[in-house]
């Protein structure tokens, strides 16, 4: 799958790996043609995990490919959350698109050579990986090229269009039904909002409709920093003043961001491009007020919890820059996208056993909720704690359990340290019943053959934790 002569050792970090070969020529840019053949070489690699896929087309025709790690690519599998990862939105901020190719490769190759912590996150995640959401952009940015690019050639799509103000934008409604204790989740679109929107943005958001997506990333350029929501301020905008935004889940979002800023190099050292971050890490709105925006617009709309990182102070570095670049950022990477298994997850049944879609899940005390998907299953990020957790569905009984989230751990081994996600005793499945019989089966996330028994199990009315 590599090319080249010149060899590189990169330094295994806390991966877990005495040493990852790879060669230096493969740290260049890559135009459209380069990195549709450098995806389509991914799963030629790694066929029995990969999948490629179109979501659509941008305005100039060129395809918006996605690259897919799964062991079973292609299936949702119940209980099994879904993760992408977005870059090159800017056609102009282009280090994202770098970085997502070579995470593809990584991930290949660290799969081959059976790393266990790559071969752990693969085998419990469905992860998707769309290297560029504005292709056209690129073309023009790149045209200029590293040395000669300015600050807005190429940010927008071929319409010239900034991709990123040009979502619906659901936060002024949002704040209208925070006033009036109106919904607080999956808020709906405008009329005829696929006419205003580019083809990009269009085929973005019917993918978000199609995948069950639990959280994400959004890669960027021209700071380093680690933006969450929400982008857009409650305040109406003054010149010179902002205003923290923050959304019920604030307290996962700062550690969702802090993940990827404390495994950044120095993301978290907070003085970057001469701007100032406490931790790597701001709200959106505490930087600048932003409308119709994409992160926002998936917590508004999605299950999907979004984040955007602002990945290098050039928004264009030049391909010598790209090796550093990556060795920064791997472990962040690695890192951020094992944070979908943090939180509750489970079942919703009806008293047949048959799966219940669209079954609203509240946590007492966080005003947002989310949502099961169509084999009934949902994924609810949360910190460690004990929370109150309640599954509703029309037409029938809602039930309530309180459970336990457990904290990650960091577990050293003889020959490295690496992170490990741990989920203890999550609520795994959750059943209601129109005649009030409801259940709940708890399992530690490492005993999947005790699942299995749960589910075969008839459990008692008394709400007992099996074992």
């Amino acid at each position: 799958m590599l090319s080249g002569s010149s060899l590189i050792w990169i330094g295994a970090l806390l991966l877990g790996l005495e040493a990852s070969l790879t060669r230096a020529s493969d740290f260049q840019h890559h135009g459209y043609e380069e990195m549709v053949r450098a995806l389509f070489a991914i799963q030629s690699e790694c066929p029995y995990i990969t999948r490629i896929y179109s979501i659509g087309r941008s305005v100039e025709g060129r395809h918006l490919y996605v690259l897919e790690f799964s062991d079973n690519p292609g299936i949702h599998e119940a209980l099994e959350p879904e993760f992408k990862y977005i870059g090159n939105m800017h056609g102009n901020e282009v280090l994202g698109r770098e970085l997502l190719i070579y995470l593809a490769q990584f991930l290949c190759e660290e799969y081959q050579a059976g790393n266990e912590r790559i071969t752990h996150l693969i085998h419990d995640t469905r992860i998707h990986i769309l290297p560029s959401m504005n292709p056209d952009g690129y073309e023009v940015a790149a045209r200029q090229g590293p040395e000669l690019n300015g600050y807005l050639v190429g940010r927008g799509n071929a319409k010239e269009v900034d991709l990123n103000r040009n979502f619906p934008d659901l936060n002024a409604l949002m704040y209208y039904y925070e006033k009036h204790n109106g919904q607080n989740h999956h808020l709906p679109l405008p009329d005829n909002w696929e006419l205003q929107v580019e083809p990009e943005t269009l085929a973005v958001i019917k993918w978000m409709q199609n995948y069950n997506f639990v959280l994400s990333a959004n890669l960027h350029g021209g700071a380093v920093v680690a933006n969450y929501p929400f982008d857009k301020s409650r305040e109406p905008r003054i010149r010179g003043k902002t205003s923290n935004s923050a959304t019920p889940d604030d307290k996962i979002f700062k550690k969702l961001a802090k993940t990827y800023s404390y495994g950044h190099s120095w993301m978290h050292k907070g003085w970057n491009c001469g701007d100032y971050f406490d931790e790597g890490i701001t709200n959106g709105a505490s930087w600048y007020s932003l409308s119709k925006g994409m992160q926002d617009f998936n917590y508004l709309h999605t299950n999907c919890f979004e984040i955007t990182l602002e990945l290098s102070c050039d928004k264009f570095p030049p391909a010598t820059a790209l090796t550093n670049e990556w060795l920064a950022n791997r472990e962040a990477l690695v890192s951020y996208m094992e944070q979908v298994h943090h939180g509750i997850k489970g079942m919703v049944y009806d008293e047949n056993n048959n799966p219940i879609s669209n079954a609203v899940i509240s946590v007492a005390g966080i005003n947002h909720d989310i949502t099961s998907g169509t084999d009934g299953d949902y994924f609810r990020l949360l910190l460690p704690g004990t929370y109150t957790v309640t599954a509703s569905a029309l037409g029938y009984q809602p039930f309530t359990k309180t459970v336990t989230v457990g904290p990650a751990e960091a577990v050293q081994n003889e020959r490295q340290q690496k992170a490990q996600a741990h989920m203890v005793f999550l609520n795994e499945n959750v059943t209601v019943g129109e005649d009030n019989r409801s259940f709940s089966c708890f399992q530690d996330m490492t005993d999947l053959a005790f699942y299995h028994r749960c589910r075969g199990h008839v459990v008692s009315e008394q709400l007992t934790t099996q074992s």
